[in-house]
């Protein structure tokens, strides 16, 4: 038994490697290679030179930028001690400012902002093009933040210590060198980091596997570890969570995407908990630890269902007794969306039918209570900020034909006060949104959204946009569009958003269904959405186009190998398309627990949707956009760059542009993001106009 296993493994292992071995288009993974860097520029040439020719180019992109840059926007709250901070961009603060504000003027009409870091100046002086990437500050005071910069929009950061009284980098303060790291103040002086501190300190995933505690004044070198994890982990990491004034170190055991183990340091010992490795912690209230269920949990006879969400009392679980409590049970329409915490009160804001509902629960006399906040209904509601120091929140509602509002909440009264909003950049009453239902191939029924002007008649010639997304238990959910409104609603066009399997629209099941072997579901998903808005005569082949970026740029690319009948157009952004390969690069080895591990017999169901593999020369396939960024260290750019190049050597029409910054998000820059959406929408309009 064990020979014909050994010689199974070694026979898999030689026809993968020999496939890899044969794969003529290696070289364009290559991020930075000359040969490379020149494809991409004859690429993006002859895209640009036919998409900026087209008539709706500049008029697409003037009103983009217009929306992106727009003064009057909603400057969203992140609140930090006595302050509220923003970052911002516009036209005149390119790369953007950080800034902040006292409570009061933020919620009043006219705002008075005071300028922490200016990017572009700190750009200029570097000759560096950063990126602002965030901060975690100082518990209480806020006095100071550990800052994250991106060179080029990588998710790889430059961290340094910035000094908000000063308004300056500290001189010798905490810093670390490019890599991929989480750090965040235990107090004062002291860090928990993981960073790349050398050899073998990362995971196969490129994330840390090593935790240390790094005092203020000390090398980093110095540094005393406190955990280390395993190579094949996908990251392990510390933080600090608190319990008002209480303080707890944790550490996460990150072993797959989906799975982890998580300690507390107690008495200078990491004491593991026992809970569900599937399970996620969502914070620490009254210490009631909140903890949300990806799988049935049974403990002293009870079952708590999946979906659910459950308190356990903390510092009988750090002896290890498992005294819990219900909060929340889905039903079968219902899921999760977001939790949250005040000075006193939880948040919960759950899922219902792809309709967001927000709930106060407050945990008096040993028992957990809920009311529902007064909250707009029939759209998407958002936790914003929360203020640890008191029960004052700010949550956004919208929905697609409802610009974003933002309300100040307490959730002690359970009042709320809308007290900004963004601008109606197109004329919503004309328009209508349907959410229809379609049965997939196994039975499932499969909800999506259809926004189209009232007067249309649905003979199958108008030019409609499907977009979903199918994985990582993301939660496709309505959203208000100025730039989609402006750039393809109010010229005719009709936008569809399809809540396929893979989501997290109907809690963890939902999600589960299409993982590792069961991926097909998704894709079957998506060919019936689009079969169904082709039957209801919405449109048709000819006018059917398809946006999906990242994991819905795998989407993409398996909808047009597997039923290039369907489209006429594909947006393909950022993607992932050759499976077999995801794993070796960048962070591909940290979503196997999504996908799998085609170094295995995981392969066998792979490799039958795996676009890469699956693209051939006889197929007559639409004119796909392939859409990356040089500097995503994310998915790597030599996806999209090897599909392009086989694509065009099979005979294939393509357009391609790739940006030389951005990470994954694309771009780094207002004017490049109106770029983008210029040469999307110019594209489609040329495909799919009647």
């Amino acid at each position: 038994m064990k020979k014909s296993i050994i010689a199974f493994t070694f026979l898999f292992f030689n026809l993968y490697t020999m496939t890899a071995q044969e794969d003529p288009y290696l070289w364009l993974e290559d991020v930075d290679g000359k040969k490379a860097l020149e494809f991409v520029e004859a690429q993006n040439k002859t895209t640009l030179d036919v998409l900026t020719k087209q008539n709706d180019y500049q008029d697409i992109y003037d009103k983009s930028l217009a929306v992106i840059n727009a003064t009057d926007r909603i400057a969203y709250p992140s609140i930090s001690g006595n302050y509220i901070y923003n970052f911002w961009q516009d036209k005149e603060h390119v790369r953007g400012i950080w800034r902040r504000t006292t409570k009061a003027s933020y919620n009043s009409e006219k705002v008075v902002w005071e300028t922490l870091l200016d990017i572009d100046a700190l750009s200029k002086q570097d000759n560096i093009k950063w990126v602002y990437k965030g901060s975690q500050g100082l518990y209480p005071k806020y006095d100071r933040f550990l800052v994250n910069l991106s060179n080029g929009g990588g998710d790889a950061v430059v961290v340094k210590e910035f000094d908000a009284v000063t308004k300056k980098f500290i001189t010798n303060g905490f810093t670390l060198p490019e890599s991929k790291s989480n750090v965040s103040y235990l107090d004062e002086n002291t860090v928990i980091v993981g960073t790349n501190f050398g050899t073998e300190s990362m995971t196969t995933s490129g994330y840390p596997r090593v935790v240390k505690l790094w005092k203020r004044g000390t090398p980093l070198s110095a540094a005393k570890t406190i955990y280390e994890g395993d190579a094949y982990d996908v990251s392990d990491s510390g933080y600090n969570m608190r319990d008002g004034v209480k303080n707890y170190l944790m550490v996460s055991k990150g072993e797959t995407f989906y799975s982890s183990k998580t300690f507390v340091m107690v008495n200078n010992k990491l004491v593991p908990l026992q809970i569900q490795d599937d399970a996620s912690i969502s914070g620490i209230l009254n210490n009631q630890l909140i903890i949300n269920l990806k799988s049935d949990w049974t403990v002293g006879g009870k079952t708590y269902k999946q979906g659910s969400v459950v308190s356990a009392n903390f510092t009988s679980l750090i002896s290890g007794k498992k005294e819990l409590q219900l909060m929340y049970e889905p039903d079968a329409f219902s899921s999760i969306n977001e939790i949250s915490s005040t000075k006193n009160y939880l948040l919960l804001d759950i899922l219902n039918n792809v309709k967001n509902e927000l709930y106060v629960y407050s945990f008096t006399n040993g028992k957990w209570t809920n009311s529902k906040v007064n909250a707009p209904d029939f759209g998407t509601i958002g936790i914003g900020s929360t203020d640890e120091f008191s029960d004052d929140y700010y949550y956004t509602f919208q929905n697609f034909l409802t610009p974003t509002s933002l309300y100040l909440s307490n959730a002690k009264t359970n009042i709320s006060k809308k007290v900004k909003s963004l601008s109606s950049y197109f004329d919503t009453t004309k328009y209508k949104v349907e959410q229809f239902k379609m049965k997939s191939k196994d039975g499932e029924m499969i909800p999506y959204f259809v926004i189209a002007a009232k007067n249309t008649v649905y003979d199958g010639n108008n030019p409609t946009l499907l977009n979903a997304y199918g994985g990582f238990e993301v939660s496709e959910v309505p959203f208000y569009s100025g730039v989609i409104g402006q750039a393809w609603i109010e010229k005719g066009g009709i936008f569809v958003l399809a809540n396929i399997r893979g989501g997290g629209e109907f809690g963890p099941k939902w999600h589960q269904a299409g993982l590792k072997e069961k991926r097909q579901n998704i894709y079957n998903d998506f060919h019936g959405v689009a079969e169904d808005l082709i039957a209801r005569k919405i449109t048709s082949n000819k006018h059917l186009g398809i946006m999906g970026g990242s994991n819905g740029g795998l989407l993409m690319g398996v909808a047009f190998t597997q039923r290039p009948d369907l489209y006429n157009a594909v947006v393909c952004q950022v993607p992932l398309l050759d499976m077999q390969r995801y794993n070796k690069l960048l962070a591909g080895a940290s979503w196997m627990g999504e996908y799998g591990d085609p170094d295995t017999s995981d392969w066998e169901f792979i490799k039958k949707y795996s676009p890469y593999q699956n693209v051939n020369k006889d197929t007559k396939y639409p004119e796909v956009f392939f859409m990356t960024s040089t500097r995503d260290d994310r998915v790597h750019p030599g996806h999209a760059r090897k599909m392009a190049a086989k694509m065009v050597a099979m005979g294939h029409k393509i357009y391609y542009y790739e940006n030389t910054e951005g990470g994954h998000g694309g771009s780094s820059t207002n004017e490049q993001r109106a770029k983008f959406y210029a040469l999307y929408y110019s594209y489609l309009w040329m495909k799919l106009k009647a």
